[in-house]
């Protein structure tokens, strides 16, 4: 199963942005959204920002995975 997760952009230093999420910084390429800035909440895979999101989009979706793992054991 492939799983994106929505952070928002912190830094961006060219074609590589630092996005956050519950206090976890990861790097992620910007090559598919090079008119992102810092602020805006993006999809993460495997190091890439596939999609924009809106920040309640972003909110929902995390807390939807949040209860996720507490039923998962």
């Amino acid at each position: 199963m492939c799983l994106a997760i929505p952070m928002q952009i912190v830094e961006i230093d060219g074609p590589v942005a630092v996005a956050e999420v519950d206090g976890v910084r990861r790097q992620a390429r910007l090559d598919l959204l090079p008119e992102a800035k810092v602020g805006d909440f993006i999809l993460v895979h495997a190091g890439l920002a596939i999609a924009t999101v809106d920040a309640e989009a972003a909110r929902e979706t995390l807390d939807l995975l949040r209860q996720l793992a507490d039923v998962t054991p």
